[in-house]
């Protein structure tokens, strides 16, 4: 089977054309990862924008309310709460927040990329945590370090570089304390013109590598499947232009027998013609020959 041209042909083809669809889906997928990694990167930039704008809207109307004053939306003398590593605080305007932000907060992890959502003073006070981190309080206390995080102070590099930012959509790579790594984006939140803090987007790595991973998936699989389908247009469509040649094998085999009567048909002006026209006049010489001897 190997032996035929057409095969040799057409697996050289197609061992060419996978080298080639294999290194341009390699770079497809990576650039598409990159793209994708992008669009989520600019995607929580965008909603760390207008959680912060949202939190600050929140207090103002408090203020101008008269819910609280602006002394006391800026509250720093954290009042402990008794029995809980790590410690968790009160303030004078948590107990408004717990009310009014909680949903606003929630709606942000309806995005699955999102980890968490929320806003923190510029000491990196979390006063009202999303409720998937308000969980009841169990006695495990590494249990509790994951289900409830709310009212706390953050103040790890990584939370007081978000906390102070004044910045808009302000990046880092965070090493959560419960052991998982995510982008930390954060903008600044103002309340009657001053810094108050920061609103934190935790934008989960897995999810994106995951999301880069199917992305990569579903392209290497639409690679192989036009590289199949290339396949087998690549053997039916070598082995119908070189069809003729085993044809015309035939034909030198007989002139070989000395059968030179049958006259070679020439069609065409392509290499496979201007073979059957040199078998065509390799007849007419042999024949030539053979009725020269006959007549001797």
């Amino acid at each position: 089977m190997f032996d035929k041209v057409s095969i040799k042909v057409a697996i050289m083809v197609n061992l060419a054309m996978f080298v080639i669809l294999a290194a341009g889906g390699y770079y497809v997928a990576d650039q598409q990862g990159q793209s994708l990694e992008q669009q989520l990167l600019e995607r929580g930039k965008i909603e760390s924008v207008v959680g912060a704008k949202l939190i600050g809207r929140v207090m103002e109307e408090a203020i101008d309310n008269g819910v609280f004053s602006v002394k006391d939306a800026f509250d720093t003398e954290y009042v402990p709460i008794p029995g809980f590593v790590p410690e968790k605080y009160h303030t004078k305007y948590d107990f408004y927040l717990d009310k009014e932000i909680l949903s606003l907060e929630d709606e942000f992890l309806k995005d699955d990329s999102v980890v968490f959502a929320v806003a923190v003073d510029k000491n990196g006070y979390l006063p009202t945590h999303n409720t998937r981190f308000q969980q009841p309080i169990t006695g495990d206390q590494q249990r509790d370090l994951v289900g409830n995080r709310t009212k706390r102070i953050f103040n790890d590099p990584i939370g007081l570089a978000a906390a102070k930012n004044e910045e808009p959509a302000f990046q880092q790579v965070y090493h959560r304390d419960t052991g998982e790594v995510m982008w930390d984006i954060s903008s600044p939140v103002y309340v009657k013109g001053q810094h108050w803090g920061g609103f934190r987007i935790g934008f989960s790595l897995d999810k994106i590598g995951t999301a880069k991973a199917d992305l990569k998936l579903k392209l290497i699989g639409f690679m192989v499947i036009i590289w199949l389908v290339s396949l087998g247009l690549i053997f039916i469509v070598v082995n119908k232009v070189l069809r003729p040649l085993t044809h015309f094998t035939q034909i030198a085999s007989n002139l070989a027998d000395g059968q030179v009567d049958e006259k070679i048909e020439v069609k065409g002006r392509d290499e496979i013609a201007q073979l059957a026209d040199v078998l065509e006049r390799l007849r007419l010489s042999l024949k030539a020959a053979m009725d020269r001897l006959q007549r001797r």
